[in-house]
């Protein structure tokens, strides 16, 4: 069987070398207005995301309300309950950061189109996986900055959760819902161009992590972070995922769920969304230097999920 790395995957990598060597596009004095491109461009993605979604699609979705429930709980739940447990261990300002980082990971919705296509790799319940893979989208945007505020306070002086939210409506929920209110005249010209979209998103994603990571490698942020840190988080995102796959197919199991409704419990429980991670980044992160930091895990965990799920998605398929 031959692997092929994600074409994303390389991009992300490559645009991470070019904040390492041409970090001052997106230093604070740069004349490139890299921010409010990428307000922008965030406002267009949850715009585009509305006009996807289809109210027919998750009303009858509804019906399957203990596989969606199981999904929900492991996607906002037992994820950060699993990072949450290591907590009262930290000892260093470095450690408490990169707890955050994995946090902030844990607490994110699951993504979309890798679910879809995996679970239809697998031949598991593709219905409802594109509903859980929606709405979790929806209630990624009300619950991870709940989360996130329980702790970020702590490491962001100055932190205000009331700007922060004011931000989120008028960025990504207020779009969400224009989009929504003009799915019936636009959804099908959004359905026409979805790869195009698709590119947009990953662009706009790609911007974000651009000017991240070059304000971390500006301020030396990694001088801190070795090569053993490195293979320390590589592994901890590994357990990470073991351990959610895990619990969400022996739950799956006890609830006597058939082999197609499993299949979408476990892929569909066990991603995170690069693209909201990225945009929650920017709101609930954006004056941290460490910002690069934060986003590390959530990179990683991108291609790890990609890589895993794809394999083990192939070998159900031909099941």
């Amino acid at each position: 069987m031959k692997f092929k790395i994600d074409k994303f995957v390389l991009s992300i990598i490559t645009i991470v070398g070019i904040a390492y060597f041409f970090p001052q596009w997106g230093s604070s004095q740069s004349e490139i207005p890299l921010d409010t491109i990428s307000d922008i461009g965030i406002s267009l993605i949850f715009l585009f995301y509305g006009l996807k979604l289809s109210p027919q699609k998750i009303k009858s979705g509804l019906k399957n309300w203990k596989l969606h429930l199981l999904v929900q709980t492991a996607t906002f739940l037992i994820f950060p309950l699993l990072v949450l447990f290591f907590r009262p261990f930290l000892q260093t300002e470095e450690q408490e950061l990169l707890w955050l980082a994995f946090f902030f990971l844990a607490a994110l919705p699951s993504t979309v189109s890798s679910s879809v296509v995996m679970v239809s790799m697998a031949k598991g319940n593709v219905p409802a996986a594109i509903f859980n893979a929606s709405i979790s989208g929806i209630i990624g945007i009300v619950l991870t900055p709940i989360w996130m505020g329980l702790f970020v306070q702590e490491a962001q002086s100055g932190f205000q959760f009331t700007e922060i939210y004011i931000k989120l409506v008028f960025q990504i929920i207020l779009p969400v819902v224009v989009g929504l209110s003009l799915q019936r005249f636009l959804g099908g010209m959004v359905q026409k161009y979805g790869s195009q979209l698709a590119l947009f998103d990953k662009a706009i994603i790609l911007l974000i992590i651009y000017k991240s990571f070059a304000r971390s490698f500006e301020e030396q942020i990694f001088s801190t972070v070795s090569i053993l840190d490195l293979m320390i988080i590589g592994v901890a995102v590994l357990g990470l995922f073991v351990l959610a796959y895990l619990l969400t197919g022996f739950v799956a199991e006890k609830l006597r769920f058939n082999t197609e409704d499993q299949i979408t419990a476990q892929y569909c429980g066990t991603k995170k969304s690069l693209v909201h991670g990225t945009v929650f980044s920017k709101i609930l992160f954006g004056k941290m230097a460490t910002l690069g930091v934060i986003l590390l895990p959530l990179m990683i965990y991108h291609a790890f999920q990609i890589l895993v799920i794809s394999v083990l998605a192939t070998k159900r398929g031909n099941r």
